[in-house]
């Protein structure tokens, strides 16, 4: 019996227009889909494929055990993550052992922060992996600006909202251009590093980018709730141009 190929398919920012055509082309033709999804949600890669599946796939929701419940500093937290990346490759092994491809749905692009990579390195060595990229969530977000994000000689930083505040604020002191994702509980740390570095006024919030639901404005004026996961601060370069 042949081996199967198990497919990280990276979908884009959001809009399925933005997809590859390779990424289209598999997913039409997939006889089994796994995904990842928070337990009791649809999960957004999943909504980003309605329409495009065959009637008869075979889907594979992977639900995490933890998202905000716990720390991320919590031995805890990596060690249910651990085990549940763990079940889901031997889960994706026995498929393509038996011959079939399985296709992982991967927003953004599968190898930029994204859940696939922890199913990758522990399939890689012992099973066909195929990995398709895509534009990222960031590209949808500066793009939703109307501005380029980098000029000539600028300096690109992407952050994580959940690094240390004053880190947050010395890499963005040193950058032209900057991207923080991952923002949600963390926003007013955020808020906070980039008066300190100088460049909050300047900042944009991009909310569900090149999504039907997609907001975008200045920073300034978001006032202070909660931004939701699909969330992107962008501070645009203004470096060297003819």
């Amino acid at each position: 019996m042949s081996v199967g190929t198990v497919h990280g398919v990276g979908l884009g920012p959001g809009d399925p227009d933005l997809m590859s055509v390779r990424a289209d082309r598999l997913l039409r033709n997939a006889r089994h889909v796994a995904f990842f999804r928070k337990a009791g949600r649809s999960g957004q890669a999943r909504r980003i494929v309605e329409g495009l599946l065959r009637d008869d796939v075979i889907e594979f929701p992977m639900e995490y055990p933890v998202t905000t419940e716990i720390p991320v500093t919590d031995p805890g937290y990596n060690a249910a993550l651990s085990g549940f990346y763990a079940d889901c490759t031997d889960h994706l092994r026995g498929l393509v052992q038996g011959g079939e491809d399985v296709v992982v749905l991967c927003e953004g692009d599968p190898f930029f922060f994204g859940s696939f990579m922890h199913l990758y390195t522990r399939l890689k060595d012992d099973a066909p992996v195929q990995v398709v990229p895509a534009i990222t969530g960031m590209s949808g977000a500066w793009t939703a600006t109307g501005q380029p994000i980098t000029w000539g000689d600028d300096i690109l930083t992407v952050l994580m909202g959940t690094l240390p505040r004053d880190m947050l604020a010395d890499r963005m002191s040193h950058s032209d251009a900057v991207v923080v994702m991952k923002i949600g509980r963390h926003f007013d740390k955020v808020k906070s590093a980039l008066k300190d570095a100088g460049k909050f006024d300047d900042a944009w919030l991009v909310e569900y980018a090149s999504m039907p639901n997609q907001t975008v404005q200045k920073l300034a004026d978001a006032g202070d709730r909660i931004t939701p996961y699909f969330a992107i601060i962008v501070v645009h370069g203004q470096g060297r141009r003819p």
